[in-house]
This record gives structure tokens, C-alpha cells and sequence, in this order.
């Protein structure tokens, strides 16, 4: 017999308030606002939960998959994405053995990267000897200004081998306005190609053209409210040369290709492509096409190169992994995943295989390819979708106010706005508001960089023009790169923790002075307590210290800071764990030197190099 009684039946749900009035007892007084409102850098708060009536004047919810505006995707089938691998083409030959044995491997995507002096008919047959292209996705990407001409090649070739054309799906990037932010060089003569390159492959319904890459702003540290009104400023961009150009709406929309960056905000990710999908389809109406499938944002996702360390490197793959997830949910058309080492070296052949296997893994295990959009009717992102949605359209219109993207690059306004997002980005990871796993927190404290380095991606040199103003694209985890190799290859300190006192606030002190320190390189010598700052000093000397580091609570401070300091008669350097109420009197006294959470670690690393002559 089944039984038709509902469960909790007799339960009355409780309202919003009475949730709140809960969340005041259980705080004790202590700030609301304060402690669970999450204030984002998106311009917007995060409540600490989301209800039903949240969404009641939303618009999002009502959508279906792959219909007008397509907030759900673009597809109603699967989640499906091409798993891409990008290849820096130095000899043709090598690059398409590479193609062919990644094919096999799990990849059908490929990006080639083609210098300009090997854009030729030659190269070309070559690169994609023994490439069946019908069954793969291929992307081709040259310097803007042998873009036409690489089309024309491609175009030639698919021809010549009595391709469908229906069936091919491929891109040749153009993208003039990407050399401008990167190189600062006004490149403006060359968007006259984009038609020509549109009407050239305009027999091919699945080619994509004018590309918008705004990974590059991902990678020079933009927020993701920035990335995305950017990217929508700088596709309208293109979208209105091309129309004035005369090219139909529908072809030149269907034609766009957006490479967004994945950062490591996991919900907030998944809601900017969805968000991204929205704007673009709002946009390109206004257009009025004659099919609104030519509103479809297509997007491929790299995960973020600005996040990579070069020490713990392994913790670059939890966070492009969380990435490639955030990618997937979002519902994006193809994926590239950074390989873990890049910031260090050349990627290896165990590097890409890990990072095709961090696609496949979330495909073939988790199966993200089969559901489409599992995020949809999240109370939370679906307010985060709308959030993201109005803080970009802000900055759009700001940016067709100012004549356009193109104006505002001219200007220099949109690099100006990037670059003081990662001076702000790269200060708050000096004072660790911003975290870096393995870098400025938690770093491996006996882990030496042998022999890594940071790596320059080089850049093409041709299409010299008047100097415009740049993005500065220097990794978060940079700084204090610099210094601990500069530490490394200089001289590594020595830190003894002289731990007395209060068991609990001792160790806790100890362990947070050690991460401190370590994040320079130092070498720390952790201690389970002494009973004298004598015996703590004479243990600290023994072992050569060059930091004797005292450990204790703020009442206690009192009575062994001075002392120790005084026996320790300036044979190390001398420093207290805390911001203790009598540090007056221990300044006073001679002691300068402190560690605590409202430091700046970056800084006052450098001082300590500078003290300790390194």
C-alpha cells in the first residue's frame, strides 16, 4: 500500500525574517553586515542566503535552453564542449604529429597559433595533413595583419579537399583591438579586413571570425564584472563595423567568437557566462536579425594564467580544475585548460596531458557534458546572474558613452581601469586580503625553486604604429616570487619561533609566524616552548638563528618581551608575534620589530631583507 502522507506536512516554513531573527541570536551581537554579507569587488553584496521571493521580479528563471536569450544555453540536448589544446606551430610538420597524437588522446579542438612568415598554402597542407577537419573543430590564429590572407589559404584548402562546408567548424581569429591593449600599438588601419575576412568564409555557417579576447583581461587581473562589460563593448564594437560595413546582422553575429577567461570565484563564474549569454542576446536584438539564433554568444573558456604560482605549482591544478568546472556549468562551446607549469616553462608533455585530462575527467566521470545548465533555479546564482548582468551593462554603457570600445582603448580608459585593478589586486595580496595558496599563505616551507623562473610570453613584433597604453599582466603571486628567489639565491635567514607561555596562543602565533616568514623563503624553526627566554635565546643562537621570533599572549608580552630582547643584546634580530596593548612600552624599550595580521607581508619581508642585508 502506498502511503500518500506528505512528510513534514505539520511543519510550518519559516519566513525570511524569522531565518534572520534565528542568524541575530546566533551572532550574539555581533554585526550582521559585518560578519555574513559578503561585500563582492563585483560592485554588488552577497546575502549569506537567497529565498524564492528573491526571485520573484527576476525574468532569468522563466528561460528555457537554447531559446531567446539564451541565459540557459545554447543548447537543449547536452552540456557538450570541445575539449581544446592550442599549438604554437614552429615547424608544420612537428605541429601537425602533435595534432594527430592529441586527437587520440581525447581532444577535438585545436587551436594553432601561426607565425606570420609560415602563413602560406605550404604550411597549411602540412599542418593539417592526415586532419580529417569535418570531425574535428580547428582554429587558426596568425598576427591580425595576415588574418585575410590566412583565410583565404584555409579557405582554399577546405576547397581543394571538396569539404562539406556545412559540416566545418573552424576559426580564423581576428582581432586588432587585443594588440592594442597588449602591445599599446594603434592598429586601427587593419579592422577595414574584418568584412573582407566575414564575406570571404561566409559560405561556411559554423566559421567563426571576429574574436574577442577578453582572457587577456582575465589575465592582466580584471574583475569578472569588468571582463564581462568589456567583452560586451568591445563584440558590439565589432558587430557595429561590421554592419556599417555593410555585412548582414545575421552573418556578422553568427560569425563572433568571445574567448573569456575563467578565474577561480566558482559560483560567480558560472553566473558571468550565463549572465554573458544574456547581455549579448539583448544586444545583437537591438540589431533586429532575422533569426535570433544569431544572438548566440559563443564562447571558449581558458582558464586563468593569473592565478599560477611558480612555488607549489601542483596547487595550479585544483585551481584550473574548479575553473574547467565553473567553465562547463556555465554552458561554454569549447574549453582550454592552462597547464600547471606555464608560468615556469615551456608546457611539458606530462603538463598537457594532465590538463586534457582535467576536461575529460569532469566529462567522462562527472558526466557535466549531459546536463544542460544544472545551475539553473539556484536561488543564488540566479540572483548572481542578474547581479553581474547589471553591474556589466553599467560598464557598457559607460564605454558606448565614451564613443565606443575602440575609443576607450584609444583613450586609454579600459586599460587604465585594468591596471588599477591589479595594482589593488596585487596590494591586497601584499597584505593577504587576497590569497594565494602556497605563495603568500600556507607557502611549502622547505620547498626551493630549482632553477624555476618566471617566464616572458613573448610577443609578435610587426604592426608597429604609435604607442597606446598597455595592460600590465603581471601574475598575482609575482612579487612575492621575486623576493623569495631573490632570498633563495642570496641568503636564507634563519627564523627561530621562541615559544613561552600560553600553550594555546604560543603555538597559534608560532604557526602563524612561520607562514609569515616562509613566504620569503625564510628557513623557520618551529619550538614546543621553553620555560625561560634565557634558555629560549641560547636554543635560538645554537641554531644560528638570524630572527628569534617570541611567541606568546598579549598579557604575557609584559613580562617576557623586554627581557628576552635585552638577553638577546642584538646577536638576531628581534620580533614580536602580535599587535600586543603594551607595544608602546615595547617600543619603548627598543623592540621595532612586528608580525600580525594587519601587516603588509609583502613590505615588511623587504624590510627584513633589507635589515638582514639581502
Amino acid at each position: 500500500m502506498v502511503n500518500k502522507e506528505k512528510l513534514f506536512s505539520e511543519f510550518q516554513a519559516p519566513t525570511t525574517q524569522e531565518w534572520l531573527d534565528k542568524i541575530e541570536v546566533d551572532l550574539k551581537g555581533a554585526d550582521f553586515q559585518k560578519r555574513l554579507v559578503w561585500k563582492t569587488n563585483e560592485g554588488f553584496d552577497v546575502q549569506p542566503f537567497y529565498r524564492r521571493e528573491d526571485l520573484a521580479n527576476l525574468k532569468t528563471p522563466e528561460a528555457l535552453p537554447a531559446e531567446f536569450p539564451f541565459v540557459r544555453g545554447n543548447k537543449k540536448d547536452s552540456n557538450e564542449w570541445y575539449v581544446r589544446q592550442n599549438i604554437a606551430v614552429d615547424s608544420p610538420k612537428e605541429a601537425n604529429a602533435k595534432a594527430l597524437d592529441i586527437l587520440n588522446k581525447g581532444i577535438n579542438s585545436i587551436g594553432f597559433r601561426i607565425p606570420k612568415d609560415l602563413v602560406s598554402a605550404e604550411s597549411i597542407e602540412a599542418l593539417l595533413e592526415g586532419i580529417l577537419a569535418e570531425c574535428v573543430e580547428l582554429n587558426f590564429r596568425t598576427c591580425a595583419c595576415h588574418a585575410l590572407e590566412l583565410a583565404q589559404i584555409v579557405s582554399d584548402y577546405f576547397t581543394k579537399k571538396g569539404y562539406d562546408k556545412s559540416k566545418l567548424v573552424f576559426t580564423v581569429g581576428f582581432d586588432p583591438i587585443e594588440n592594442m591593449l597588449t602591445k599599446g600599438k594603434d592598429v586601427t588601419a587593419m579592422l577595414a579586413d574584418g568584412p573582407k575576412i566575414v564575406e570571404l568564409l561566409k559560405d561556411y555557417p559554423q566559421a567563426h571570425v571576429m574574436t574577442v579576447h577578453t582572457e587577456t583581461l582575465n589575465n592582466a587581473g580584471a574583475y569578472i564584472v569588468q571582463e564581462l562589460g568589456y567583452a560586451l563593448a568591445w563584440g558590439n564594437e565589432y558587430l557595429q563595423q561590421l554592419v556599417d560595413a555593410g555585412v548582414d546582422v545575421d552573418l556578422a553575429a553568427r560569425q563572433m567568437k568571445f574567448y573569456m577567461g575563467v578565474s577561480e570565484n566558482y559560483f560567480m563564474e558560472i553566473a558571468k557566462f550565463r549572465a554573458a549569454r544574456l547581455l549579448w542576446a539583448q544586444i545583437v536584438k537591438q540589431y533586429e536579425p532575422k533569426d535570433d539564433n544569431s544572438a548566440k554568444m559563443t564562447i571558449n573558456a581558458t582558464t586563468s594564467v593569473y592565478n599560477q604560482t611558480v612555488f607549489d605549482s601542483y596547487v595550479n591544478l585544483l585551481r584550473s580544475q574548479t575553473e574547467a568546472m565553473s567553465a562547463a556549468l556555465g554552458g561554454v562551446h569549447s574549453m582550454v585548460v592552462t597547464p600547471f607549469n606555464v608560468s615556469y616553462e615551456k608546457p611539458t608533455d606530462f603538463s598537457e596531458r594532465i590538463a586534457r585530462n582535467q576536461q575529460l575527467l569532469i566529462k567522462e566521470e562527472s558526466h557535466f557534458d549531459r546536463i544542460v545548465d544544472p545551475s539553473a533555479g539556484s536561488y543564488y546564482i540566479e540572483y548572481l546572474t542578474d547581479a553581474l548582468a547589471q553591474e556589466a551593462w553599467k560598464i557598457f554603457l559607460k564605454v558606448e558613452d565614451e564613443g565606443g570600445f575602440l575609443e576607450a582603448v584609444k583613450k586609454g580608459i579600459v586599460q587604465d581601469d585594468i591596471n588599477a585593478t591589479n595594482a589593488k589586486r596585487h596590494g591586497d595580496a601584499a597584505k593577504r586580503k587576497e590569497f594565494l595558496l602556497g605563495t603568500n599563505q600556507f607557502p611549502n616551507f622547505t620547498e626551493k625553486s630549482d632553477g624555476k623562473l618566471p617566464v616572458q610570453v613573448p610577443t609578435c613584433g610587426c604592426c608597429c604604429e604609435a604607442p597606446l597604453k598597455k595592460l600590465e599582466t603581471t601574475r598575482l603571486a609575482a612579487d612575492f616570487e621575486a623576493l623569495r628567489i631573490h632570498t633563495e639565491e642570496t641568503k636564507v635567514p634563519v627564523a627561530f619561533m621562541l615559544t613561552i607561555g600560553n600553550l594555546a596562543m604560543r603555538q597559534a602565533r608560532a604557526q602563524f609566524s612561520c607562514n609569515f616568514l616562509a613566504c620569503a623563503g625564510y628557513k623557520v624553526i618551529d619550538n614546543l616552548g621553553f620555560k625561560t627566554v634565557e634558555e629560549g635565546v641560547d636554543a635560538a643562537l645554537e641554531a644560528k638563528a638570524d630572527i628569534v621570533v617570541i611567541c606568546s599572549s598579549d598579557d604575557e608580552y609584559a613580562e617576557y618581551a623586554v627581557p628576552a630582547f635585552k638577553y638577546l643584546d642584538g646577536r638576531a634580530m628581534f620580533v614580536v608575534a602580535g599587535a600586543p596593548a603594551c607595544m608602546d612600552d615595547l617600543k619603548a624599550a627598543g623592540i621595532e620589530n612586528y608580525i600580525h595580521v594587519r601587516c603588509n607581508v609583502l613590505e615588511t619581508l623587504k624590510e627584513y631583507n633589507q635589515k638582514l642585508g639581502i
